[in-house]
């Protein structure tokens, strides 16, 4: 039996990591891989995990709480990392050990395994984890798309038609730098309705495309996305337009719940734009309230922001300023220009 171990505080997970773990692979009967609990980068250590089992789904990954923080060459550091590893092995036989980084050496003599080193000077994969932390986007093909889309902030706006949600998202991109996801539900609706009406079997198909787009966005996005709705919108809509909602609909809606990592709720406090494809401004205060209750209903926290175009985007930022990715909404002190 050959049994391979690496292991690393993977702050993020890169296409370097990627090559040892599929060198690995390819050289060992099983996998195990030890992912270390860290400060330098926000991401949760069952995050950092989930990307390589998600990736690698053989790998047995083992999760390193209470790993040594020391980190170095001397005799002392060196003992401390050997015993912590032979400790969390319990006396799992290693057979070849796996790195890039001159410890290679000492924890391949502790576990009594081969020194497999790879790609130590960077030549083939020219890139580090600290790097990566000072420019995710700069460094975005060292990344995979599983890894790099749960770094970047996605934001949503909620609301009624004409609460401000496109001019909000469109001009924070613009402000950010970064691109914006527009409702497709505003889009396939324009294009398929009949009488102003589309049917419930037509609203199953705009969530998932709606999704498929925002995912793809999200890779061309710098640190945030925007998002003008969510599936959350669209099953508030086809149980406004039909009074039930599809099982599909119904999935795609919760999975929601957890897609966004703040929403934001738009509020009715601006000039209604009596446009053909809406309903009126009492239809804007109905459905404002369907949405609200939907929301509180899911158990979602939401910050309201109300005002002109220029109060709301310094809302939004002042939010955006106080938020870190993975952090608690709690923490965020939101102190809204005016309320309803």
């Amino acid at each position: 039996m050959r049994r391979g171990l690496t292991l690393g505080k993977f702050a993020p997970f890169h296409r370097g990591h990627q090559m040892l773990v599929e060198t690995a692979l390819g050289e060992v009967d099983e996998l195990v891989v030890m992912v270390y609990a860290t400060d330098v980068i926000n991401v949760p250590l069952q995050v950092r995990a989930g990307w390589i089992q998600k990736l690698y789904p053989t790998i047995q990954i083992i999760e390193a709480w209470d790993g040594p923080e020391s980190y170095g060459d001397t005799p002392e550091i060196c003992r401390e990392q050997e015993n912590y590893i032979l400790k969390k092995l319990n006396g799992l036989q290693i057979t070849h050990f796996y790195s890039s980084e001159f410890y290679g050496d000492h924890v391949s003599q502790a576990l009594g395994a081969i020194d497999r080193r790879i790609d130590e000077a960077r030549a083939s994969v020219p890139i580090s984890g600290t790097a990566l932390r000072q420019d995710y986007f700069g460094g975005r093909q060292y990344l995979h798309p599983l890894v790099y889309a749960d770094l970047i902030t996605k934001v949503c706006f909620m609301g009624a038609p004409s609460t401000g949600k496109t001019t909000l998202a469109r001009t924070l991109a613009q402000q950010h730098h970064t691109v914006w996801m527009p409702e497709y539900g505003a889009e396939y609706w324009l294009k398929h309705q009949v009488n102003r009406r589309i049917t419930l079997d037509q609203f199953e198909a705009i969530a998932p495309e709606h999704n498929s787009q925002e995912d793809a966005l999200t890779q061309q996005a710098r640190q945030y996305l925007f998002c003008d709705t969510s599936p959350i919108t669209t099953y508030v809509f086809a149980k406004d337009y039909h009074g039930t909602v599809s099982p599909l609909l119904t999935q795609l809606a919760r999975a929601a719940e957890k897609r966004y990592d703040l929403f934001f709720l738009c509020d009715t406090d601006i000039p209604y734009a009596d446009t053909w494809d809406r309903s009126g401004d009492q239809k804007r205060q109905w459905f404002q309230k369907q949405i609200q209750g939907d929301l509180a209903e899911r158990r979602v926290p939401f910050f309201r922001v109300s005002g002109t175009l220029e109060e709301r985007v310094l809302q939004v930022n002042d939010i955006l300023g106080q938020y870190r990715k993975f952090g608690n909404v709690l923490d965020v002190q939101h102190k809204p220009l005016c309320s309803t």
